[in-house]
C-alpha cells in the first residue's frame, strides 16, 4: 500500500507541474463522460414514464372488438360487428385461467347538461365495475356503481376531473344530477387524476355509467356509436343471422308482453346485449399471451367457427404499444450513447498522446531514476498512475457535468430524467479502464527505456 501512496504522491507532482496541459488532455474525458451520464439519466427517466404510462393505462391490458360488418358490399369498419357480447364476458371471466378482470364496454358520444352547462366527455363508457380495476384506477371521492346497479340499469355515473371541471368547475359533483338526452343521472363518484395517456389524451375527460342504463335508458338502441344509416340497417340483424344454430332454441329472445310503461320503468334486457368491445386484465405479464390463446379459442367456440373461418373479433395487446415505444427509447439512447463512447476513445487517444509527449520531455528525469535504482515496473506504474488519475479526475468532472446537464434539460425542456447510480459506477469504471488502456503503451515505453541513453538524451 504505502508503495502504491508513493507512486500516486509522484503522479500527482507531476501532473502539478503543467495544470493546464492536463486540464485540456482530461476535457475529451470529461465530455464524453458527461455524454454518458446525461444520456443514462435521460433514458432511466424516459423507461420509468413510459413504466408510469403502463401503468396509468392499467396492468396488462388486452382489447377485445368485434369484427367488421359489410352491407351490400359496403364494409362498416373495424369495431362495427355485433357479434361481441356480455355473455361472451361472463365466459371468459370464467373459462379463462390467465385472466384477472373482465370488463365489457358499450360507448357513445353525448352531451351532458348540468345546471345550464354543456360538454361532451371525450370518453363516455357504460361498462362494469370490472373497469376501474382493469384500468387499476381509484376513487377520488364517492364510490362506484355495483354490479346490482349494473343489472337494474341504475341513473347513477361516475366522472373523471376534467368533466368535473367542465361542468362543475370548483363544486362537489357528488349527490347532484347530470342529464344525457333527458335522462337524470346522479353522480356518485369521482375518479383520481390520471393525467394524458402516451398519446397526449386526457384520460379524465371521461365519463363512466352502468352498460345497461347507457344501451337501454340513454341510447335506445343496439348502437352506440355509429352513423344513422348504419345504426338502421344493422339493427335489423337478428340473432339467427349472426348464431345459425341459434335458432333451433325455443324463444331465445320472447316477445315483449309487457305493457309500454312497464318497459320503461323496467328495461330488462330483452334485445341482444351487443357491446362495442371487452377490456381484459391478465394476471401478469407471463399471461398475456396465454390468455390471448384462450380468449381466443373459448370466442370461436361460442361464435361457432369452423376450422376454415377467420376471427370475427380482434384482440389488441395494449402492451405491444408501449413495448414499442420503450424499443424505441432504448434505441435511442443506445445510439446517444455510441456517439458519447467514440468520444470517449477520441479522449483516451488525447491522453495517449500527450503522456507519449510526457514520456519524451522526460526522457532524462526516467534515466535518472533507473541509475540510481528504479526498476522499469516502478517506471512503469508510475505513469500509469498519471494516465488513470487524469481519466479519474475528468470523470469526477464528467459526473458533475452529466448530471447538472440533465438537470437543466429537465428544467427547461420538461424532458423526464431519473438519477442513474449504474451509469455513474460504469463512468467511474470506464474512466479507470481509458487510463488503463490508453496510457500503458505511454508507461511500457518509458518503462523499456535504457539508462544510459535516457541520461545522454538531449
Amino acid at each position: 500500500m504505502q508503495y502504491l501512496l508513493l507512486n500516486g504522491k509522484t503522479a500527482v507532482r507531476s501532473l502539478q507541474r503543467n495544470v493546464l496541459r492536463a486540464t485540456l488532455t482530461t476535457l475529451g474525458i470529461v465530455i464524453g463522460i458527461a455524454a454518458v451520464i446525461a444520456m443514462m439519466e435521460i433514458g432511466a427517466g424516459s423507461s420509468a414514464a413510459i413504466q408510469s404510462t403502463i401503468a396509468n393505462m392499467g396492468s396488462n391490458v388486452l382489447m377485445i372488438m368485434p369484427g367488421t360488418v359489410t352491407l351490400g358490399g359496403v364494409s362498416m369498419g373495424s369495431g362495427s360487428g355485433l357479434n361481441l357480447t356480455t355473455d361472451d364476458a361472463t365466459a371468459i371471466s370464467r373459462d379463462s385461467a390467465s385472466v384477472r378482470y373482465v370488463a365489457p364496454f358499450v360507448r357513445a358520444r353525448v352531451q351532458v347538461l348540468y345546471n345550464g352547462n354543456n360538454y361532451v366527455p371525450n370518453q363516455i363508457y357504460g361498462t362494469t365495475p370490472a373497469y376501474l380495476q382493469v384500468e387499476d384506477w381509484d376513487m377520488a371521492s364517492g364510490r362506484c356503481f355495483t354490479s346490482a346497479e349494473v343489472r337494474s340499469a341504475a341513473k347513477v355515473c361516475v366522472l373523471g376531473q376534467t368533466t368535473v371541471n367542465q361542468l362543475f368547475g370548483t363544486d362537489s359533483p357528488i349527490g347532484k344530477e347530470v342529464y344525457m338526452r333527458s335522462v337524470p343521472l346522479e353522480v356518485i363518484g369521482v375518479l383520481k387524476v390520471k393525467g394524458a395517456n402516451m398519446l397526449g389524451m386526457d384520460q379524465d375527460d371521461i365519463l363512466l355509467l352502468p352498460w345497461t342504463t347507457l344501451k337501454y335508458r340513454v341510447i335506445g338502441s343496439t348502437f352506440s356509436e355509429n352513423n344513422q344509416s348504419a345504426a338502421d340497417e344493422q339493427s335489423t340483424i337478428t340473432t339467427d343471422q349472426l348464431y345459425p344454430e341459434a335458432a333451433e332454441t325455443d324463444d331465445l329472445y320472447p316477445a315483449d308482453s309487457e305493457t309500454a310503461a312497464e318497459t320503461a320503468d323496467f328495461p330488462v334486457i330483452t334485445r341482444f346485449d351487443n357491446v362495442n368491445g371487452i377490456m381484459v386484465s391478465a394476471w401478469s405479464a407471463s399471461d398475456i399471451d396465454p390468455a390471448i390463446d384462450q380468449i381466443t379459442q373459448l370466442l370461436r367456440s361460442r361464435h361457432q367457427l369452423t376450422a376454415n373461418d377467420e376471427n370475427d373479433f380482434t384482440i389488441r395487446n395494449m402492451t405491444e404499444i408501449t413495448d414499442t415505444l420503450a424499443a424505441t427509447t432504448n434505441t435511442m439512447t443506445n445510439l446517444l450513447l455510441g456517439v458519447a463512447l467514440i468520444s470517449l476513445i477520441v479522449g483516451g487517444v488525447g491522453i495517449m498522446n500527450i503522456m507519449l509527449v510526457s514520456v519524451t520531455e522526460r526522457t532524462k528525469e526516467i534515466g535518472l531514476r533507473m541509475a540510481v535504482g528504479a526498476a522499469g515496473r516502478d517506471v512503469l506504474l508510475q505513469f500509469l498512475f498519471e494516465a488513470v488519475l487524469l481519466c479519474m479526475l475528468g470523470g469526477a468532472l464528467g459526473i458533475g457535468l452529466g448530471m447538472g446537464g440533465s438537470w437543466l434539460i429537465s428544467a427547461l425542456l420538461h424532458w423526464p430524467t431519473q438519477v442513474s447510480v449504474p451509469a455513474i459506477i460504469a463512468a467511474v469504471v470506464v474512466a479507470v479502464s481509458v487510463g488503463l488502456v490508453f496510457g500503458y503503451y505511454p508507461a511500457w515505453k518509458a518503462s523499456k527505456l535504457d539508462p544510459i541513453q535516457a541520461l545522454r538524451y538531449e
